[in-house]
């Protein structure tokens, strides 16, 4: 078959004979034709083939032949069309003549041209029909003798027949509806009347949507038949091709079968690897994957091990059969313990080191190393300063009481403990459960996260990682559908895959797979990347949940290092006998007389903050409170009674607002 172009293939092309195979004859390079649909860049190459399955028809364009404007027409447009003329114009008068009236018995006949014809009768507009009765000598030159009607008038026009056109012959044909007229070649560039559209003639010309399969296109290709491209129908010779559609395992997991699927690699994402398992690498292009379904349970749990320097991270399915125990929580902050109490499920912790509760309040304790604490809730207290103070409510428990006996002690009345959320302190779950949990049991009976040890390994898993940690922190429960997949090469070894975390591309393969006996051997544990463990971490939950408090400023460190600061600049200003070139000259002072003036200016109450609380008996709670928390430190060769602060101890407290409005008041 002749190459056509996609216009002319779309137009004469018979729906019923849907599907067609075609072949790309040129393009408009000759590499082939690179074209942009919706953002979506697609290169149709010579020799490449598709298979069109759809024609759709998108818009008439009409054209106007003398003005060239242009009218769009929707596929439903309900007008009725009738040809004009005939295929051929003619240059001249004398070839139409010619042409069509080789013996006067063709006489008369209607035509028209596409330009004005000046006469000395008037103007003949563009269009207009005229009957060219006969051949006659007018005033010595051989004219067409022509009728013109309009309004009812009849006017007779001797045109000579040197007349230049171009002129169309006008045989007005049976009115047919705008889909008839596309589907007839015999009309094809052919000029039309229609009674609704505002000029007197037009050429249609249509567009069309052409939806072909082609080789590696995972969707339907969409390709405008005004792409200046030439086919081929190869139809009749390409009955044996088989185009290869990929698929992408997300798309095997929507369907939802039929399994087992065999299939073949085709793109392997790009990417640093998410899981650290030696089937990672097996997964390349040209890899034959058996992918048997659904995983189940569809629920995993992520974990972290304990007691390295750098912890290892694992995703472990809900039907991993291994035993834990319960390891007591470790929490390093008041937050972190109160982040741990559930409704209704007592905490008790063991503080492991010494922390003291500052002087924000005196309702705040201070605790030590060994002291246990029954956790209450939260609860706020007035400071100091006057500001809300978010606190940890608890109940110290008696060391000497026995496990049986310490509910009747709670009875006779406990020392209730207040610590700010904010304490470093060190606290460790207090709790005797030696029970052994399958991981469903454990996840249902407690809340995540909690620490547990692997004392019985997963047996349908001989390389059971999760055994070889003193201790595993299950951090929170997911709920995501895996494929179990295996390799063609090693039957025997199978895995899962998230295709929300790993869409391979494949191509399924004809043929059935081997049934393997029995259960399949699927890996229980797999071990997670750094940079994924964390990416999964980061869930709403997380991310709606409030950070932890910032410690408050204390009053006393911040005014002793504002006077230690401004001191300090004042004795150097005087040592150096410098002067401020920025102060008028009848104020001028130095840095130290400024500072002077200033820090004069502080009162005896503010002062006196300086001063040590002494070590005496707390009168609210009883407690005498320890050296006091995060203060400063203390060389050997200065008495404790004068505190030394660090001035880098804090940087954030400088408040250099304050001073810079103290220089501005003294000047």
């Amino acid at each position: 078959m002749e190459p056509l172009s996609l216009q002319d293939f779309a137009r004469c092309l018979d729906p019923a004979s849907l599907p067609r195979v075609l072949r790309v004859y040129s393009g408009v390079y000759s590499e082939g034709s690179i074209y942009e649909i919706c953002g979506n860049e697609c290169c149709l190459s010579t020799g490449d083939l598709m298979k069109v399955t759809q024609v759709c028809l998108q818009k008439v364009v009409c054209v106007n032949p003398g003005t060239g404007q242009t009218l769009e027409l929707p596929p439903n447009f309900q007008g009725y069309f009738s040809p004009l003329s005939t295929p051929k114009s003619y240059r001249t008068l004398q070839e139409l003549v010619s042409a069509k009236t080789p013996s006067t018995t063709l006489l008369p006949f209607c035509f028209m041209s596409t330009r004005s014809i000046v006469t000395e009768a008037g103007v003949v507009p563009k269009e207009k029909p005229l009957t060219l009765e006969a051949m006659e000598v007018y005033r010595g030159t051989r004219c067409a003798r022509c009728n013109l009607g309009s309004q009812g008038l009849q006017v007779i026009l001797h045109l000579p027949l040197t007349l230049e056109g171009p002129f169309w012959i006008w045989e007005p044909g049976v009115p047919q509806t705008l889909l008839q007229v596309l589907q007839d070649p015999a009309l094809k560039d052919l000029l039309l009347t229609c009674p609704v559209l505002p000029w007197h003639s037009v050429v249609l010309r249509p567009e069309y949507e052409i939806q072909a399969i082609m080789h590696m296109r995972k969707s339907v290709v969409r390709i405008p038949s005004t792409l200046e491209v030439e086919v081929q129908d190869v139809t009749a010779t390409s009955q044996h091709v088989h185009f290869i559609k990929p698929l992408l395992l997300s798309e095997v997991l929507a369907r939802e079968g039929p399994f087992p699927l065999p299939t073949e690699i085709l793109e392997v994402p790009e990417g640093a690897p998410i899981f650290l398992s030696p089937w990672v690498g097996s997964l390349r292009k040209g890899q034959s994957l058996c992918i048997y379904g659904l995983a189940s349970p569809p629920w995993r749990v992520l974990a972290s091990s304990k007691g390295q320097k750098a912890p290892r991270h694992f995703v472990v399915s809900g039907a991993y059969q291994g035993r834990l125990r319960r390891r007591p929580r470790e929490f390093p902050t008041a937050y972190d313990v109160l982040g741990a109490l559930q409704p209704g499920r007592p905490l008790r912790v063991v503080v492991t080191k010494d922390c003291e509760a500052g002087d924000e309040s005196p309702a705040l304790a201070s605790v030590a190393v060994g002291d246990r604490l029954e956790v209450l809730g939260s609860a706020q207290v007035l400071g100091t300063q006057g500001q809300d103070i978010d606190v940890l409510m608890c109940m110290r428990l008696s060391e000497e009481a026995a496990e049986e006996e310490q509910e009747a002690v709670e009875d006779k009345g406990q020392e209730q403990v207040l610590l700010p959320l904010y304490l470093p302190c060190g606290f460790v779950e207090e709790m005797s459960d030696a029970r052994r949990y399958s991981l469903a049991d454990l996840t249902h009976r407690l809340p995540l996260p909690c620490e547990v040890k692997v004392v019985t390994k997963d047996t349908g898993h001989p390389a059971d990682p999760l055994v070889s940690f003193p201790g595993l922190r299950l951090e929170e429960k997911i709920t995501e559908p895996f494929l179990v997949v295996g390799l063609d090469a090693h039957p025997e070894r199978c895995f899962e895959i998230p295709p929300r975390w790993l869409d391979l591309t494949v191509v399924e393969l004809e043929g059935q797979p081997d049934h393997l006996a029995g259960p399949l051997p699927v890996a229980t544990v797999e071990e997670l990347s750094e940079t994924f463990y964390y990416s999964l971490r980061k869930l709403p939950a997380s991310e709606s949940q409030a950070p932890p408090p910032r410690p408050p400023k204390s009053q006393d460190q911040r005014e002793q290092r504002r006077q230690s600061c401004k001191e300090g600049k004042a004795k150097s200003s005087r040592d150096l006998g410098l002067q401020s070139p920025l102060l008028p000259k009848p104020k001028a002072k130095t840095l130290a007389e400024a500072s002077k003036n200033v820090y004069s200016k502080i009162s005896p109450q503010r002062k006196g903050l300086w001063a040590m609380k002494p070590q005496t008996q707390d009168p609210v709670l009883g407690i005498k409170p320890r050296a006091p928390f995060a203060v400063g430190r203390h060389p050997t060769n200065v008495p404790h009674s004068q505190p030394v602060l660090d001035p880098y101890a804090d940087m954030d407290e400088h408040d250099y607002e304050e001073v810079l409005e103290c220089f501005q008041k003294t000047i």
